[in-house]
């Protein structure tokens, strides 16, 4: 099982480091679904180990890493123009590079050029060479005839042509650098010279020891960059006494981590495509959306963007976890993909374990709070007969709605008799009201069918 071999790659790198299951968990989320990462913390915390251990574990994947500066350009990061490409009569690399005629007699003349090197009698080599060298001229005039005129970038080592990108200290880079990696790690495309070069990156990683004041007109551009990162992990130094004596007991006997389990870059893939492929029940998007409001009444911003790309965050927690279906208790992992500062962290995720332990309850409450308002509008009401028929209409809904918590529960579950314990109470609500004015009581079922038969 795939998702059993991920869970040994965490471990794997969790054993080798301390205090970091958190960010190493986050790690396999945002490459599980190709979500990007920041990273917050100290200097010496290990935050670049960790991403470094975790890509050690993928045979095939290409990694990029570069401390970022003002002084660090775009040629830098996603490679220079091949001037080849565009003076007449030339050729790109990248063409020679795929053209396999030329590639045999490129590999040909290497041969011959060893055995010119290794023979005392060189000149038959170094004759034949000599023609080979002519031929191969010849054929790049052709090839130029062909490709001539048409702009490429050069991106061996870069990020075009990475799977997992670390830009330690991204906010150091100059403007330039920044623009043009808000495509890059928003839509995996990056432009130069009218070209478009798709980037297969995975996931970008980055970390700083501080989130830049974006207040300040200065770093204020830098909030597009820092919204970039979906999941954010603020890490600390290690606590446990018993934990820094297993790394300092390590790094003593100079011992190299141990890689036990190796995944392949096609088995990641094909773990992305077992997360999108669990399934997310409509009580979940319920549960979200609850979490979502919630967290707005406290002041904690999340924006639609974030809201409608949650997703890929549960199924992933989902999967991890051995099952084809999202339950509340994923909802956990969303903690680090809503905070925004550090600080929010701790309330996102006490409002999260409220609403998932107990999220019937919750509900009950909100709409409980509906009803005795109600009641007390009734109550203050001159005129009651007039006030009955706006409490039965605000009733009505709120009874619906009951009704559907209700049948969303099998009969064994304990918080059904919570509900309809409410229901009975918004019949009590309702018949105290009628009983205050010339109206004939009407239970809310009766009620209701008359609505839809009005309707």
């Amino acid at each position: 099982m795939l998702h059993t071999k991920m869970n040994e790659v965490i471990r794997d790198v969790c054993e080798n480091l301390a205090e970091r299951e958190e960010l190493v968990h986050a790690i396999a989320m945002a490459l599980l679904t190709g979500k990007n990462l920041f990273v917050l913390g100290k200097p010496g915390q290990a935050k670049s180990q960790a991403i470094d251990l975790f890509r050690s574990h993928i045979d095939g994947a290409k990694q990029f890493d570069i401390l970022m500066s003002k002084g660090i350009d775009q040629e830098q990061l996603f490679g220079r123009l091949d001037l080849a490409s565009i003076i007449p009569g030339h050729v790109s690399q990248s063409v020679l590079k795929n053209d396999n005629s030329y590639q045999e007699m490129a590999a040909y003349m290497e041969r011959l050029l060893t055995d010119a090197e290794n023979d005392t009698e060189r000149s038959d080599f170094l004759s034949a060479a000599s023609e080979l060298q002519k031929h191969m001229e010849t054929y790049r005039k052709c090839l130029s005839e062909l490709h001539s005129g048409v702009p490429e970038i050069l991106t061996e080592n870069k990020i075009p042509e990475s799977h997992i990108c670390f830009l330690d200290e991204i906010f150091k880079a100059n403007d330039g650098v920044l623009n043009s990696l808000l495509k890059a790690l928003n839509e995996r495309v990056y432009t130069n010279e009218g070209v478009s070069v798709k980037i297969p990156v995975i996931s970008f990683f980055s970390a700083s020891n501080e989130i830049p004041n974006f207040n300040n007109p200065e770093e204020k551009s830098l909030r597009a960059l820092y919204d970039r990162f979906d999941f954010k992990v603020n890490t600390r130094y290690v606590e446990n006494k018993s934990n820094r004596m297993r790394i300092l007991n390590q790094k003593q006997k100079n011992a190299s981590p141990a890689v036990q389990t190796v995944i392949s870059l096609d088995e990641l893939y094909a773990m992305q495509e077992e997360v999108r492929a669990v399934k997310i029940p409509n009580s979940i998007n319920e549960l979200a959306d609850n979490i979502l409001c919630e967290l707005r009444r406290k002041d904690i911003p999340v924006s639609d963007r974030i809201y409608f790309g949650f997703s890929p965050v549960v199924q992933a927690e989902a999967w991890l976890s051995g099952r084809d279906t999202v339950i509340p208790a994923d909802m956990q992992a969303l903690v680090n993909y809503l905070w925004d500062k550090p600080e929010q962290a701790n309330v996102i995720s006490e409002v999260i374990k409220r609403l998932t332990e107990n999220p019937i309850g919750d509900k009950i409450d909100a709409l409980l709070a509906q009803a005795y308002q109600l009641r007390q509008d009734f109550e203050k009401a001159a005129d009651k007969n007039h006030a009955l028929l706006t409490l039965r209409s605000g009733l009505l809904p709120i009874y619906e709605e009951s009704n559907a918590l209700k049948n969303c529960l099998s009969e064994n579950d304990a918080a059904r008799s919570s509900v309809e314990g409410f229901i009975a109470t918004l019949e009590n609500i309702s018949r105290e009201a009628h009983d205050k004015t010339g109206f004939t009581y009407v239970p809310l079922e009766e009620l209701k069918v008359y609505k839809q038969l009005s309707a």
